[in-house]
């Protein structure tokens, strides 16, 4: 009989995993808030409020996740070097986790990424590299990764499968146990975007898994690809241009994204995204990030079809990020007018629902 015995260290490995569950013990779950509608509608809207993770959005899940699933697979040992091809919030997450382990990351993004996202990376320990092309940066972090012997985190490929879909405190058990005590304990629908799937996927997968009513609504902003996949059907549709809503929408279908988990894909304007999240911003007494406002924009719609058909319930959503990092784009009425976005329709649109609870795009 051969064998071959490859003996690798696990004292460094079971450390990090302690570390990073240490740091999930000392958080707290997130809020589900509770957005104001008129109570004769019958009908409640909650917001998963993922802004108050400690790096700052939904992202942080996804990042401690990946992380994980790295470890466990033995892709990630002491020293090994961490790479990701991410320009936003998810970059910000995983420098975090890094700096926890005292490892190197790098960030593979676009040469015009914004200076503030830089920045919350570098304030993280994070390097950051460019390239010019944007889908370019795929392949240049897995080129950085096997030439220095790192790791490529690879969130668009990995992010459905490194999530205990089952439960595991994952974002849709929590909103299941939140919403126990509530009127409507069984949400009517959940609405969520999508940047690399993972996320539609754990709560689609999770809802089926415990065989739940509630169904699924993605949003997906203008130039994103999964819209018009999951129209069209085909999993290899690309659009081949970045989304202006920052965490969700891609040029191409990832890997993670799951469509046949998915009830009901919308596509939602930019102008309706920003709108959106101003008018939720006033609301709330806060400022949210644009992908908050494609989740709202959704979620209004929908709350709308169930008013003019009757129905009673309610309807969760995610609050994606806060919007202090967007004061230069989403809130600076100078970047809007530039790229020649016009807020006052969707605004109109908002302000009508909010009186009448009837839709009009």
């Amino acid at each position: 009989m051969k064998s071959v015995d490859r003996p690798a260290p696990r004292d460094w490995v079971d450390n990090a995993i302690r570390l990073i569950d240490a740091d999930t013990q000392r958080s707290a779950d997130t809020h589900l808030l509770r957005y104001p509608l008129p109570p004769e509608w019958n009908i409640q809207l909650y917001l998963k409020d993922e802004s108050t993770h400690i790096t700052g959005s939904l992202k942080h899940r996804l990042a401690r996740s990946l992380f994980l699933y790295a470890l466990c697979n033995g892709w990630i040992t002491e020293n090994t070097t961490v790479v990701e091809a991410s320009s936003g919030s998810t970059a910000v997450s995983e420098a975090y986790f890094a700096k926890m382990l005292g490892l190197d990351f790098v960030a593979v993004m676009p040469a015009n990424t914004s200076p503030q996202k830089v920045a919350l990376i570098e304030a993280q320990g994070g390097r950051c590299h460019f390239v010019q092309r944007p889908p370019d940066m795929y392949t240049e972090a897995a080129r950085l990764a096997a030439e220095c012997g790192g790791h490529y985190l690879d969130q668009f490929t990995n992010a459905e499968r490194a999530t205990d879909w089952r439960g595991n405190n994952n974002i849709a058990e929590s909103i299941f146990e939140q919403m126990v005590l509530e009127t409507h304990p069984i949400p009517e629908w959940i609405v969520v975007g999508a940047g690399t799937g993972g996320t539609s996927a754990t709560i689609g997968r999770y809802i089926r898994y415990r065989r739940h009513a509630t169904r699924l609504a993605v949003v997906d902003p203008e130039n994103s690809a999964f819209f018009g996949g999951y129209e069209t059907g085909d999993p290899g549709y690309q659009t081949g241009m970045p989304s202006r809503i920052e965490g969700i929408g891609r040029p191409r279908i990832e890997p993670s994204f799951v469509a046949e988990v998915v009830d009901r894909m919308m596509e939602v304007p930019d102008a309706a995204s920003i709108a959106t999240a101003r008018h939720a911003s006033r609301v709330l007494g806060r400022r949210v990030g644009g992908s908050t406002g494609t989740n709202l924009w959704g979620a209004f719609a929908l709350i709308a079809d169930m008013l003019d058909r009757g129905r009673s319930g309610s309807v969760v959503t995610l609050l994606c990020d806060g919007g202090d990092r967007y004061a230069n784009s989403y809130y600076d009425d100078d970047w809007v007018a530039a790229r020649g976005l016009d807020l006052a329709a969707p605004t109109a649109t908002v302000e009508f629902f909010r009186a009448t609870g009837a839709w009009r795009d």
